[in-house]
């Protein structure tokens, strides 16, 4: 007997309708015609111990008994779903080959290993279990996966990657909530004071933001723009650059600060002659953008519908499990495998049967483009997210599952379609021996930009159009024009901006060595997990909305001001997400991972700071462990609305 092991059960539902009829459905699993058996996990069953497991001392939060580190790992079963382990069980003794069908993530190949490990299934068995790599849950996809199946001890790095994380996450954030909630508590603060391998950075990203805007003074800086005149007539508009000389009249970023030096120059510049230095013109073209990844989808739904992270997230379940009408939604790859490529018509007539305002993109699609997104190099266990080839009546939709399908399907439209191609022309004239220039695009063929007004996104600016001259072309400066502007802040984290530095955190490392180490592996948190991260920061009330921006609160701001800034930094946690993508590749060592984290959990726990947490009195939220009263009989009296 196989037995078919799904992560959830709408996966095993999915793998059973393709596989012989009739069906017998049981308790906790499916029968098929042949005497096989799909069963499932309902996400993890199994979950890491609490301290006190290992040691009773342990229910107990005192500093002396820290840091925790467990000898011999343990696990422990979810009570809610022990039931499902129960069944498992006993249909693992019973088969004769396994098929691991967990989703295709790191998460996805722990969920069901770590299982087959609790259960003490035979080494030859797990040996020859194979891997089901499902990322459409409709019926000829899923029967294709059926066909193409490998070796699970293939994804034996993957698993332990999975695993490194969740220990690192226990072990890091256990050890460091309970120093620092013990030291806050000695302060008056009641409640958690959590801290996370990577939410703890995510705030201090945030802290730091919001103290820097706190702390910013604008100033005002002065451009000076040159009015011209082509021998022609044809006018336009050239910015001055200052020269080394004006450098005491400068800040860091170059602008001039001084009023009266740009009046200066516009007085000395109007009537002068204009002498072209160059006039550069180059062809250039944008490949349309590749399709969507979990983080990029999310960004991009953050910017155009105000929608959070996790509620993005729970749209693409829907679309995914409930609809089928999208591919596996947790995935970090923006590539699709070459033999997508065949597919494009049967997904296309889906997305025109679907939504019918992008019938029109549909109609004007080129299916014989491929673009750089069809690149099996770049795809592994799963492939980007895009829509699938099943048909189906938008009706059905709620209105934010049918905006995240249009964008989904919008940006899979987008690879068939041309590069957008445009003229970059560049200019410099030196005007009475000052040097006066500008860029300037002209669009050639709007290529797949022409689906931007289908998605009714904000209206890009108008084009500055430069003349086409020659070096030693002369022109007339007519007029001289001074911007008074002021600096400005950094922007306060949105939604978007936040997803994009999670998964963009090179721009927030310190160490220039750690910044070319990531340029291959950037990012903190998982597709699967950054989402959840972001709420649980809200949840924990270290962080607030306020509109669409997000703030630090002060219990936020207290709790990053006591860590050290190893804890506070995305360096850190940067270099480790590194790590466990090279554990996943073979590439770098479990032990030696959690060895550097045993070491760096010591180091910071001497470094936190007990003074911080002064001004915490009366704080927080003391957890409540009071029963709950039995519900009342409900009264025949019409209740008050």
């Amino acid at each position: 007997m196989i037995l078919y092991i799904a992560e959830k059960p709408s996966l095993g539902r999915a793998i059973a309708d393709a596989l012989p009829k009739p069906h017998k459905k049981q308790p906790g699993f499916i029968e098929v015609g042949n005497g096989d058996i799909v069963s499932w996990c309902i996400g993890h069953l199994l979950e890491q111990a609490e301290p006190d497991a290992y040691d009773a001392k342990y229910k107990q939060w005192k500093i002396e008994h820290l840091p925790i580190v467990p000898q011999q790992w343990q696990l422990k079963v979810k009570k809610q779903t022990s039931k499902q382990l129960s069944v498992l069980r006993g249909l693992l003794k019973k088969a004769d080959l396994i098929v691991h069908a967990g989703d295709p993530d790191r998460e996805g190949q722990l969920l069901v290993d770590e299982v087959l490990a609790h259960l003490k299934v035979g080494v030859r068995k797990r040996n020859s279990a194979k891997r089901c790599l499902i990322n459409d849950l409709n019926y000829s996809a899923v029967k294709k996966s059926l066909a193409n199946m490998r070796m699970n001890s293939e994804f034996i790095p993957l698993s332990t990657s999975a695993l490194a994380r969740s220990r690192a996450d226990w072990l890091y954030g256990m050890n460091l909530t309970r120093l620092c909630t013990i030291l806050g508590g000695k302060a008056g603060f009641q409640g958690v004071l959590s801290v996370g391998r990577v939410q703890t950075p995510l705030l201090g990203l945030v802290v730091r933001r919001d103290l820097e805007i706190e702390a910013f003074v604008a100033v005002p800086f002065y451009e000076v723009w040159a009015q011209l005149n082509t021998a022609q007539g044809v006018g336009f508009s050239l910015k001055w650059q200052p020269s080394e000389s004006c450098a005491p009249y400068q800040d860091e970023e170059g602008r001039i600060l001084a009023r009266s030096l740009a009046q200066n120059v516009a007085s000395r510049i109007i009537g002068q002659p204009g002498k072209v230095l160059s006039c550069h013109n180059k062809a250039r073209q944008q490949a349309p953008p590749l399709p969507y990844n979990l983080s990029s989808l999310q960004i991009d739904a953050a910017k155009r519908f105000s929608f959070s992270a996790k509620k993005v997230l729970e749209i693409c379940q829907s679309l995914y499990e409930r609809h089928k009408l999208i591919t596996y939604p947790r995935s970090d790859s923006r590539y699709l495998p070459s033999e997508h490529f065949k597919q494009a018509s049967q997904v296309t007539t889906a997305i025109a049967s679907i939504d019918s305002g992008l019938i029109t993109a549909v109609n004007n699609a080129d299916l014989g483009l491929k673009s750089k997104a069809w690149n099996d190099a770049k795809v592994d266990a799963h492939h980007a997210i895009i829509p699938t080839a099943k048909k189906h009546s938008s009706a059905t939709l709620s209105r934010g599952e049918a905006l995240i399908y249009q964008q989904i399907a919008r940006q899979y439209l987008y690879q068939f379609y041309p590069a957008y191609r445009f003229d970059e022309r560049s200019l410099t004239v030196e005007i009475a021996g000052g040097l006066f220039s500008a860029k300037a695009q002209q669009c050639t063929d709007i290529g797949w930009k022409v689906l931007h007004s289908a998605a009714k996104t904000p209206a890009t600016k108008v084009e500055k159009v430069l003349p086409n001259l020659r070096a030693g072309d002369i022109t007339t400066c007519v007029d001289a024009q001074i911007k008074d502007k002021m600096t400005s802040p950094a922007a306060y984290f949105t939604d978007a901006t936040l997803l994009a530095a999670m998964t963009g955190i090179s721009r927030f490392v310190r160490d220039q060595n750690l910044k070319k180490i990531l340029k291959e592996t950037d990012g903190i948190g998982t597709e699967a997990t950054r989402a959840g991260i972001i709420e649980l920061l809200f949840q924990r009330q270290f962080l607030h909305r306020e509109g669409k921006l997000i703030k630090a609160t002060g219990v936020g701001k207290k709790l990053i001001a006591s860590l050290p800034d190893k804890a506070t930094t995305p360096d850190m946690t940067a270099l480790w997400e590194s790590r466990l993508s090279l554990i996943a590749k073979r590439e770098f060592n479990y032990q030696q991972f959690m060895a550097d984290l045993e070491a760096v959990i010591k180091e910071l726990s001497e470094q936190v700071k007990p003074a911080a947490f002064a001004g915490l009195k009366g704080e927080g939220k003391k957890p409540s462990y009071k029963k709950r009263k039995a519900p009342q009989k409900r009264s025949k009296k019409p209740a008050r609305r």
